[in-house]
């Protein structure tokens, strides 16, 4: 029987035949799917290994150039206590002005310029010239006039951290305008005492060779603390000064000791301040000093000069 209703019957239950089908299908393929997963779980591809390199080392702590010397020592720190010698052609141009305020009479004033070199096998050369407004043994100042040349030579017997203390000999001849000429020899020592404690020690002995024959002997010590790395240095400075003329039965002690600030306002430029309070009788009230110096040449560049080793171009 053909009828309108039986079509529809028909079509009907095709319908919901195939639907069926189609809902049993996809519930077959999500079955075999699972339990593919659980017979063979799929790994992630394997991704590169990273390595991640970290370091508290100081910038100004990480050895450079050809004598293997940390970046702090590589210009003044302290205005007394000089500290090894700059890298191979590294130079450095600096401008000071000491100012001595005495217990009697007026503030004696000296304006110094300095050229230094660092040259190969640790060596270095200077060349200072002076300028004040008082004479050699007044006691206060007067007319301002050139008062003397000064040349150096410095070697460091090793690289840095081979000898204990890293000594240097620094020897120096002293032209006074008008005075006594002088020949200084100097012992330097400086290491680190531990992460941003730095130190220095400078053992001094001068002599006139002519007039008054007077006799100079110092001793320094210095200590310094990288309050940001490249950029601030805090510490102390004491110097112990006996001075005596030929005829002389006692010698006149100087015991002066004070605070000490380095300021990076770049890479190659840097400040110094640093004022020194008398603690004998026969030292100042105070001195001060301020020294302002700029790296330049062919040791200050990226690859030879204060850019560290563990930065440089291989």
């Amino acid at each position: 029987m053909n009828t309108p209703i039986s079509r529809a019957f028909l079509v009907s239950f095709g319908r919901t035949e195939l639907f069926l089908l189609i809902v049993l299908a996809l519930l077959g393929g999500a079955t075999c799917g699972l339990a593919q997963s659980d017979a063979q779980p799929v790994n992630p591809l394997p991704m590169p290994p990273v390595t991640v390199t970290a370091t508290n080392e100081l910038s100004e702590e990480t050895l450079m150039g050809p004598n293997q010397q940390p970046e702090w020592t590589a210009r003044r720190r302290f205005a007394l206590t000089r500290i090894y010698v700059q890298p191979p052609w590294q130079a450095e141009t600096e401008f000071g002005w000491d100012a001595v305020y005495p217990r009697g009479g007026s503030p004696q004033h000296t304006l110094q310029q300095e050229f230094e070199l660092g040259l190969p096998y640790r060596f270095q050369v200077d060349y200072e010239v002076h300028g004040a407004n008082f004479n050699e043994g007044d006691t206060g100042g007067g007319r301002w006039h050139y008062a003397d040349s000064e040349f150096e030579l410095r070697w460091a017997l090793a690289d840095w951290g081979k000898i204990p203390l890293n000594p240097t000999i620094k020897v120096e001849w002293k032209h006074n305008n008008g005075g006594t000429d002088a020949a200084e020899v100097n012992l330097l020592l400086g290491d680190e005492l531990a992460p941003r404690w730095h130190w220095g020690s400078d053992l001094f002995y001068e002599q006139a060779v002519n007039g008054d024959r007077r006799t100079e002997k110092a001793v320094s010590l210095a200590i310094s603390y990288s309050a940001i790395d490249e950029k601030l240095g805090v510490g102390m400075e004491t110097r112990l000064d006996s001075e005596n003329d030929i005829g002389d039965r006692h010698a006149h002690l100087n015991l002066e000791l004070g605070p000490s600030l380095q300021w990076r306002l770049t890479s190659r430029l840097h400040l110094d301040l640093e004022p020194l309070f008398g603690v004998t009788g026969f030292a100042p009230h105070v001195e001060t000093f301020v020294f302002m110096g700029y790296d330049f040449g062919p040791g200050s560049e990226p690859g030879e000069g204060v850019r560290p080793v563990s930065l440089q171009t291989k």
